[in-house]
């Protein structure tokens, strides 16, 4: 993923699927897309924590700061307007 939205949040008060979901929420009003993967710091993550959190994937990255949260859509999946392009041989 090169390109994404970084969200913060440190409400104590919040579990971090309840952040994720507010992240993508947020992601899809602005953008109109669905993010497809979620980036946070491995501290963030217990070892008994599912890998995905309102619909996204969760992956660590040690560079991503406590409380951050770098969603975006991954690179291997193509949106359909380029897929649709591809076909015709236009991309």
């Amino acid at each position: 993923m090169d390109i994404g939205m970084l969200w913060y949040d440190d409400d104590a008060k919040r579990k971090l699927d309840e952040k994720v979901a507010r992240a993508v929420e947020f992601y899809r009003a602005k953008y109109g897309v669905q993010p497809t993967e979620c980036y946070v710091h491995p501290g963030m993550l217990a070892a008994d924590q599912p890998t995905t959190a309102a619909g996204v994937r969760l992956r660590p990255n040690r560079t991503i700061i406590k409380n951050h949260f770098w969603l975006g859509v991954a690179q291997t999946e193509t949106p359909p307007a380029l897929a649709a392009a591809k076909r015709r041989g236009r991309a």
